[in-house]
């Protein structure tokens, strides 16, 4: 049986929990302690894994960088992920991260970009479920409208995100 070791990490925007496993970020997560626990149980049943509150240096280096992003100092990650879901999710979230700093895209654009048009509502439910948010970042997406749409962290939160990028994006 493997172990995903965690820590917890206290930023300006709330508290993330963030967790590894294999070398990888499985688990990058904030809101409340039960939406945390319910993302953790779904990647633990799938790794075969069990939680240990443990430092690393994956988790080390994936905190440098979510600091250096709310600061406005990083732009790109270059963590070593482990992406824990289905094909498509997969395929979802590696799409997510092609999206650039300070942009944003439609779930429907997403959608369009895997092969699937007519899977918005699927790229959505993907996004809902992303475990590893800020890094795969699903706070880019937003409604065909021009609505912000959803976020796991909460509305409020995900303007706020949008907002550091805009403010520090120098394309």
């Amino acid at each position: 049986m493997s172990e995903i070791r965690t820590q917890v990490h206290r930023t300006e925007i709330g508290e993330l929990v963030l967790g590894s496993c294999d070398g990888g970020l499985c688990l990058l997560g904030f809101g409340d302690r039960e939406t945390r626990r319910e993302a953790g149980g779904v990647i633990a049943r799938r790794l075969n894994a069990t939680f240990i509150e443990q430092d690393d240096a994956v988790l080390q280096e994936a905190i440098r960088q979510i600091d250096e992003y709310l600061s406005g100092r990083r732009k790109e990650f270059d963590i070593p992920l482990l992406m824990v879901g289905t094909d498509f999710q997969s395929r979802v979230w590696r799409e997510l991260m092609e999206v650039p700093y300070g942009a944003t895209a439609t779930y429907s654009q997403i959608a369009r970009r895997i092969g699937n048009e007519r899977a918005a509502r699927a790229v959505g439910s993907a996004c809902k479920v992303n475990p590893i948010a800020i890094i795969v970042p699903c706070h880019r997406i937003i409604g065909s409208d021009g609505g912000p749409g959803g976020y796991g962290g909460g509305l409020t939160l995900k303007e706020k995100l949008l907002k550091l990028e805009q403010t520090h994006d120098a394309r």
